[in-house]
């Protein structure tokens, strides 16, 4: 992605949280020569991400374990007013924070191993129902319908613009803007933002 130095996070620990705490996010590759992507909930562990997607899905079918594949993770984001900036002429933008994780997949195809996958993104966000007690047969049914699959991180990308090109001051006003917000994410950006300036 396009990815100015001062928008640049390099920081492994805080990649990572934010995959984490936004595992619903997009994996792209390329099928039949044109982009193809599919929306789906990550299991994210150090150097390696898991998921899965339908059997009837075509993407799986282009899994090469020699190309890389791309799973864009989205965090809080925020539009961003003009009138916060103390000179004018200005322009609105948008501050955000995401991660780009590149990655050769490997499909995982031994029947324990897929479930043992599937549990785990269960109890990710689930705390009062229990996959295993499903009827096996059940559970096998449903298992035959997906293809899971795992990818080996190779490179990860972070970028969090959060108006570093500006002044201080605009910043501080950007800050005060966001914080006051009814939207949880606008306030989680004047956070981070804070957390930029030694704030926090």
């Amino acid at each position: 992605m396009y990815l100015p130095r001062h928008y640049q996070v390099t920081d492994q620990a805080v990649l990572y949280d934010l995959m984490r705490r936004f595992s619903f996010a997009t994996l792209v590759s390329v099928h039949q020569g044109v982009p193809f992507a599919t929306h789906l909930p990550f299991l994210v562990q150090e150097g390696v991400i898991s998921s899965h997607l339908a059997r009837a899905n075509p993407q799986w079918t282009d899994f090469d374990p020699n190309q890389e594949l791309l799973v864009i993770f989205q965090g809080d984001h925020s539009f961003i007013s003009p009138t916060w900036y103390e000179k004018h002429p200005s322009v609105p933008t948008w501050n955000y924070m995401t991660v780009h994780a590149y990655g050769k997949p490997r499909i995982v195809e031994e029947p324990q191993a897929v479930k043992q996958l599937l549990h785990e993104l269960v109890v990710q966000h689930e705390q009062e129902w229990d996959m295993m007690q499903l009827p096996p047969d059940y559970l096998q049914g449903m298992m035959q319908g997906i293809v899971a699959f795992e990818i080996a991180i190779t490179r990860l990308e972070g970028k969090f613009k959060l108006s570093q090109n500006r002044s201080l001051a605009d910043q501080k006003r950007v800050i005060q803007a966001l914080s006051v917000s009814e939207n949880p994410s606008d306030r989680a950006v004047a956070a981070q933002m804070r957390k930029n300036l030694g704030e926090d």
